[in-house]
Order: C-alpha cells, then sequence, then structure tokens
C-alpha cells in the first residue's frame, strides 16, 4: 500500500499516480467533496469486485460513479430526462447524485443488476481534479466497511483498511457532515432517495 499526503506542490503528481493506479486495475482511497471514497476504474471486473469485497458491500447495492464533466454522462447512462440535464446545470458539480437508465451493457457491478446507474460530478476537491484528469469514470463509493461510518480523514480509511487497498490519497479532513443527496427523475418529478449535502433539490 502506498500513502501519498496531499499538498499543493504535488497535486499534479499525487492525480497522475492516482490515475496509474486505476488504469492497473487497482483501488485508491482519495477525499472528495464530501467523505473519502474508494475509487476504481468503471469497466474493470476484477477490481469493481474486489471493491465490493473490501467493503463487505452487499451485491444487490450498486456503487456511484463520477465523472469529470457531464457529457461523460453518454458512456454510462441511456435516455436522460430533460429533467435531469436540468439538475446537472444547475447542482454540478456539486453533491447531488443522479439515479439514471444505464447503458445497455453496462457492467453489472455499477448497476447491482437494477439497469440503474448512480452518477455525479463531484463538487470542488481532489476528486473533481482527478476525474477531470483521468477522462474515465470511477467509482467512489464511501470509503468505510458497509454500516460504518464513512471516512472523514486518510486515518480513518487505515483503520478500516490498513494494507488492503493499493494507494490512500491524505488530502486531510474532508467536510465529511453529510453525503451527497442521491436523487432520480420519476415522472417528471425529482424522487429523493437520499438526504445529504443538498437540501432540497428542485426543478424550475
Amino acid at each position: 500500500m502506498e500513502y501519498l499526503r496531499l499538498t499543493i506542490r504535488n497535486e499534479s503528481e499525487t492525480l497522475r499516480k492516482t490515475i496509474d493506479v486505476l488504469k492497473e486495475g487497482k483501488i485508491a482511497a482519495f477525499p472528495t467533496e464530501t467523505f473519502y471514497a474508494l475509487g476504481a476504474i468503471y469497466d474493470n471486473d476484477d477490481a469493481l469486485k474486489r471493491l465490493y469485497e473490501l467493503k463487505r458491500r452487499p451485491f444487490e447495492k450498486a456503487i456511484p460513479i463520477i465523472v469529470g464533466y457531464k457529457t461523460q454522462i453518454s458512456s454510462l447512462a441511456g435516455n436522460v430526462p430533460k429533467e435531469a440535464e436540468e439538475l446537472m446545470d444547475r447542482y454540478w458539480p456539486g453533491p447531488l447524485t443522479i439515479v439514471l437508465d444505464a447503458q445497455e451493457g453496462l457492467n453489472t457491478y455499477l448497476t447491482a443488476g437494477t439497469g440503474k446507474i448512480a452518477v455525479r460530478v463531484p463538487g470542488e476537491s481532489f476528486a473533481l481534479n482527478l476525474a477531470r484528469l483521468a477522462g474515465f469514470p470511477i467509482t467512489a463509493t464511501s470509503a468505510n466497511p458497509s454500516g460504518v461510518p464513512p471516512a472523514v480523514d486518510a486515518q480513518d480509511v487505515l483503520k478500516f483498511f490498513g494494507e488492503t487497498i493499493d494507494l490512500i490519497v491524505d488530502g486531510g479532513h474532508t467536510f465529511g457532515i453529510e453525503p451527497s443527496t442521491i436523487v432520480e427523475i420519476v415522472k417528471g418529478e425529482v424522487k429523493t432517495l437520499r438526504k445529504g449535502r443538498i437540501g432540497k433539490v428542485t426543478l424550475g
């Protein structure tokens, strides 16, 4: 396991190192605008399976994804409702995860067989810079075993996972108060699936 302490001076190097780790099919922990997340490249079966095992996450629970730009959604989702587009324009980058119909053939570890994909462009953070530089979707499931409070700093990640993950990026203490808000558009209306950092998500 490699441990990198993030600074202003080494951010570019740390971003490149993290991308290399992800491309190798390994798992990295990094800070987001909410908590620390575990990242794997979105289309590597072995990495995604390992992610579930590390978290002891039930396989029926889908894994959320981050991307750097709204334009990348087309590789993950089909039939994006105009209302979802409106939410993206209003709340992204930011702590709003939107559940969409998944593209056919998308990895079942991401959809958990639901036919849905949960995705966001994260708010200002290492996670956003990582997703933008990487150019490919990355998992952003919280860096904690299932049922345990999310990690707010790198020491929490170490406590939870020790040497079992490949890279920890220590970006200090996150804002870790609430997770991203999760919503889905149902019959043209916003349905809140999980309350979080954004108190009330609205259209119009």
